[in-house]
């Protein structure tokens, strides 16, 4: 065999060998890494728990969360506060619970068992307005339901598929105080008695009135049907926050006209207050033979405005002037 022949084999067995040798020091820089990696592990594995607690305390703190305007409308605003300012006053009145309040602030001038739970009758409209008013519109035209030709008691006649303009069911509702009225803004409004008695509950607890239920949307039922005098103020404040609510309560008086063949129909507003008392504004009377003569009246003079709720009392309008008398000589 010939040298050229055998010359090139040499290299290429020491070339073998050379990447023989490269292969083994790769196998063993990686079992030498995997040896150290489970080194570390077990070391990492050994060490105390607040290392890593304090790593997590160590990592930027997320951003704070927002308040949303929705979970802070959620929160009951304050309507009514404070102790009574003329606490120290002399003043007698006949009603068991009573309470004055300041409504261009809320602040209570005066007070008698503010916060005892008692039967209000149809002082319950104020929160069926308040409600329907913001649901059903001034101008649309309201198909009298059958249910609502049932109610007991005060009625002002409405008949069963009549259509009727719904801003003269309101006139009803607060001057005359109508149960047909009140049942058919309610089913109007949400659809049935029953869902609008749970709207007029979550708007109690809305509002923060604690001491407050409703039963019905007219107050005919006293089982169950409350409120106290802090809460009718509360929520006289509110309701006096709608512009068209402060026209209903202070109206003596309407004529509207009527289908035939009723052809027309006067509305008389019950609270004689607004013909009794200079400055009388407002708001709504209640009766029934549970809950006694009962009275929410506002006033306003030298642009001040009281408010002032007698429940069960033998003479509404005389416990309401003496009260409202002593909020307006104190200034």
């Amino acid at each position: 065999m010939s040298l050229d022949v055998l010359t090139p084999v040499a290299p290429r067995r020491r070339r073998r060998r050379y990447r023989a040798g490269r292969v083994a020091l790769f196998v063993l820089a990686v079992v030498a890494a995997a040896a150290a990696g489970v080194w570390f592990g077990r070391r990492a594995a050994a060490r105390p728990q607040h290392h890593t607690t304090a790593a997590l305390h160590r990592a930027p703190a997320p951003a704070p969360r927002k308040v949303s305007h929705d979970s802070a409308s959620k929160r009951p605003p304050r309507l009514v506060y404070g102790t009574p300012l003329l606490a120290g006053a002399h003043v007698r009145i006949g009603a068991p619970a009573a309470i004055l309040v300041d409504e261009d602030t809320g602040r209570v001038l005066w007070a008698e068992r503010p916060h005892e739970r008692r039967k209000i009758a149809s002082l319950t409209k104020i929160m069926t307005a308040t409600l329907a008013l913001n649901e059903v519109p001034w101008q649309s035209t309201v198909t009298v339901a059958r249910s609502v030709t049932r109610v007991p008691l005060v009625r002002e006649g409405l008949r069963t598929g009549e259509r009727v303009k719904a801003w003269k069911l309101f006139y009803s509702l607060l001057l005359f105080s109508g149960n047909d009225d009140a049942n058919q803004l309610a089913i109007s409004s949400a659809g049935s008695v029953h869902a609008f008695l749970r709207e007029m509950n979550d708007e109690a607890h809305t509002l923060g009135l604690r001491d407050t239920h409703y039963t019905s949307p007219s107050g005919i039922r006293d089982h169950g049907n409350y409120s106290t005098p802090w809460d009718l103020a509360a929520l006289t404040r509110y309701a006096l926050r709608n512009p068209r609510f402060n026209d209903l309560v202070r109206t003596k008086e309407i004529h509207v006209r009527w289908a035939a063949p009723t052809n027309s129909k006067i509305y008389v507003n019950n609270n004689f207050l607004l013909r009794s008392y200079r400055g009388a504004n407002g708001v709504k009377t209640g009766y029934t033979s549970e809950s006694g003569w009962c009275l929410v009246a506002t006033a306003t003079r030298h642009g001040r405005r009281l408010i002032a709720v007698v429940l069960d009392s033998p003479n509404l309008y005389a416990d309401a002037k003496q009260l409202l008398n002593l909020g307006f000589s104190h200034p």
